[in-house]
Parts: C-alpha cells; structure tokens; sequence
C-alpha cells in the first residue's frame, strides 16, 4: 500500500504546522499504517526476525534519555543547599517515594522493588514525552530533498512493548509471592477461606483475573498513547484528505488542544499508573493477606 501522510512539523510548544503542498494533494491514507513497525533493515534467525525500525529507534532514544539524564542529573551529588536542578530531582524522587513505592509495596519489599518501579515509572514517561517531539524518521516521506519526514510516535503505542513490561511485572510478583509465601501457600492464598462447593469457582475467576491483569496492564498503556497520536495524526489527516486550506484553521486548533492534553495529562499519567499497578501486584503477591 502506498502511504503518503503530509510530514508534521510539531514545535516543543505545541504549534503544529501542515506543509502547502501536502495540502494539495488530497491523496487517501490510513493514519494507522504510521504506527505499523515496518523493518527498515532486518536479518532471520530461525523463525525470528531481527531488525532496526522506528520503533526500535525510539526505544533507543528512551534508554539513552533516562540514563544519561539521570546521570546527569546526579553527577555532582546532593548539596546542602540544592539549586534547581536538585530541587526538581528531589521532587521527583520524592513523588516516586511516596506515591509509588511506599504506598504499593511493603517495607519488607521496599528496599529491593522501589528501584524497579521507579525505573518502570521513568522510562515509560520518558517514551511517552519523547513521542511528542517530531523526529525526522518519516521514510515515507521527504521534508527537504533526502531529509526524512518529521512524525510523532509512541513506542508505547506498541502492544509488544507495553505487553512485555507487563509480563516483566507479572513475573516478577508471582517469582516474589512464591519466595516470600512458599510455593503451595501462596497459590493457596489466592482462593479465600470459603465452603468447598465453591472453590472451584472461585479458582477459575481468580485464574481469570491473573490474566486480566496481563491485559488490562498492558491494553491500557498501550491504548491510551495510541489513541491520542491518532487524534493528532487524524485531525491533519482530515484536512489532507480534503485538500482544502480552509479546513486547516479548525482542524489545526484541534489538533493542538489534543497534543496539549496528552503531552500535559496522559503521557505521565499513564506512566504513574503503570508503575504503581506494577507496585501493587507485586506487594500484594508479598503479602497476599493485606
């Protein structure tokens, strides 16, 4: 199929600019093919591809984001009288101590787990921050010449990458739950004390909401960024499919009010709420009685 999206120029304030000539072409596209992880370069192993993407792209930048700012950020040490960049880190810290790690996990657990959760909670707003800033990685699309197009994208947006943090997380509260219970009583907790005509009845929604949780972890994420860049990518896409200018100061405004909420609201919410999901199950597998 051919996909011929208008390039995005997205500035970091939020104004959003359509290209006159995209304008002109009126031609049909499917704003979802812009989140499809095409291979630009891949290699078999076996049944497995392996290749460099988009996606794989911003994932990348996502790694080299949170830990070179993080290094950064404490390279010099805590002073006694912080600037403002110590300020801003202690803030955070501190919201990750609070509302993350201490109101999810259990003191015992505390010491061991806050590090992944507050990880958890770093990267994923740093995918969804980034996704915001358009990158020049449209190879569908020329800005200028050679000069790939700009595009905004969620690597959150993929099911594969929010499903295999949630599987990472749900792992990791069934590994502890059977180290800090014992192997028998803790899938013996998951059933309450009731009459054994309805134990096994109880076993099969228990078993049915673990793998909820997979999907709910996982779907929510993963919907919740797809959706808002789709209402982004639509609201220009609507005025290119018309081909008319006088679409573009409706659908421009629009499109912004949407870049706003998200990049203001969602992209962090969606960040803590993942985290603290991740804290929960793994603090309630630790001490399934509380």
């Amino acid at each position: 199929m051919t996909r011929r999206l208008a390039a995005l120029a997205l500035t970091l304030s939020g104004l959003l600019l359509v290209p006159t000539a995209a304008l002109a072409e009126s031609e049909k596209f499917q704003p979802v093919d812009e989140f499809l992880n095409e291979y630009w370069a891949s290699f078999s192993i076996g049944p497995i591809e392996i290749g460099l993407s988009k996606l794989v792209v911003y994932l990348w930048i996502g790694v080299a984001v949170s830990l070179v700012l993080t290094l950064w950020l404490v390279r010099g040490g805590l002073r006694a009288n912080p600037g403002r960049t110590q300020t801003v880190v202690e803030l955070i810290y501190t919201f990750s101590e609070t509302n993350i790690g201490q109101a999810t996990l259990p003191k015992a657990a505390f010491a061991r787990w806050f590090p992944y959760v507050a990880s958890l909670f770093v990267f994923i707003w740093t995918l969804n921050m980034v996704s915001f800033i358009p990158l020049p990685l449209d190879t569908h699309n020329t800005l200028w010449g050679p000069i790939p197009g700009l595009t905004i994208y969620a690597a959150t947006s993929n099911l594969s990458v929010t499903l295999t943090l949630t599987i990472l997380t749900i792992a990791i509260s069934h590994i502890e739950g059977v180290r800090a219970n014992g192997l028998i009583p803790y899938f013996k907790s998951w059933v309450p004390p009731c009459p054994p005509a309805l134990k096994p009845a109880l076993i099969i929604l228990e078993v049915l909401s673990q793998i909820l949780r997979i999907v709910s972890l996982s779907v929510r994420l993963f919907a919740n960024m797809l959706a808002g860049h789709l209402l982004i990518i639509m609201c220009i896409g609507f005025t290119i499919l018309l081909g008319k200018l006088f679409v573009a100061p409706i659908a421009i405004p629009i499109a912004v009010a949407f870049y706003i909420f998200e990049w203001g609201l969602v992209a962090s919410l969606q960040a803590y709420i993942f985290a603290m999901l991740s804290g929960i199950y793994i603090g309630s597998a630790i001490e399934p009685h509380h």
